[in-house]
């Protein structure tokens, strides 16, 4: 009988790995989420308080400006 003589790759590989074109996509995916979660954050960390303001002063009965910022 022959011997068989089994050859190891370099680096991780697994069954079933995603060819590189998968890959690419699903990073680029990842990246323009990343993104889009941090822009849409400052917008709601500078946005929300204007927006209450707008909504506030397009409310019945409508109140002034300094009605809307004072505290009584």
């Amino acid at each position: 009988m022959a011997s068989r003589v089994a050859l190891k790759g370099k680096g991780k590989t697994t069954k079933g790995s995603k060819g590189s074109n998968e890959q690419s996509t699903i990073q680029a995916f990842k990246e323009w989420t990343t993104w889009t979660v941090k822009k849409a954050k400052v917008i709601v960390h500078y946005g929300f308080i204007p927006a209450v303001i707008i909504i506030g002063m397009n409310s019945e009965p409508k109140p002034h400006l300094s009605q809307l910022l004072s505290p009584v």
